[in-house]
C-alpha cells in the first residue's frame, strides 16, 4: 500500500488534468492505497471556488472533490499565494483583508508549499497533474 500526495495545477474546467487528478485518487483509494492530501497549485487552486456552476448535463468536478475529501477524510489544500493572486479568498482572507466575499468551498483550507514539501516527506510518492 503506497501513500501518495497529489498535485493539481489545472482548472477544474478547460483541461483534463483535475478530472484525470480525481480519477486517479478515486482508483488508488479503491486500490487499498492512501491519499495523504490533494495539493491545488498554480490554475488548480480553481478547483476551489464555490462560485462554479457548471451546466446541467456536465460533471461538476468540484462537488467531486468535496465528496471524495469528506468520504474519505482527505484534506484539500490551496496554495494561498497562487489562490489569492487569482481571485480565489478563503472565508479567513477576506476577512483578514477587509473583503466583503469570498469563493472558498470549506471543505478546501490555504496552505503554502511548506505544507507540501512536509507532506512530501511521509509520502511514497508525489503525483502531479
Amino acid at each position: 500500500m503506497s501513500k501518495f500526495i497529489i498535485q493539481v495545477n489545472g482548472p477544474a474546467y478547460g483541461t483534463s488534468a483535475s478530472v484525470n487528478a480525481l480519477r486517479f485518487a478515486q482508483a488508488a483509494l479503491l486500490a487499498g492505497h492512501q491519499i495523504i492530501c490533494v495539493f491545488f497549485y498554480q490554475d488548480g487552486v480553481y478547483n476551489s471556488t464555490d462560485l462554479s456552476l457548471p451546466a446541467s448535463d456536465e460533471n461538476d468536478v468540484i462537488s467531486d472533490w468535496k465528496q471524495l475529501a469528506q468520504s474519505h477524510q482527505i484534506q484539500l489544500v490551496n496554495c494561498v499565494s497562487a489562490a489569492l493572486r487569482r481571485g480565489i479568498v478563503s472565508k479567513q482572507d477576506a476577512s483578514e483583508n477587509g473583503l466583503s466575499h469570498w469563493n472558498v468551498g470549506e471543505s478546501f483550507i490555504m496552505g503554502g508549499l511548506g505544507e507540501l514539501v512536509t507532506g512530501i516527506e511521509s509520502a511514497d510518492r508525489l503525483i502531479s497533474f
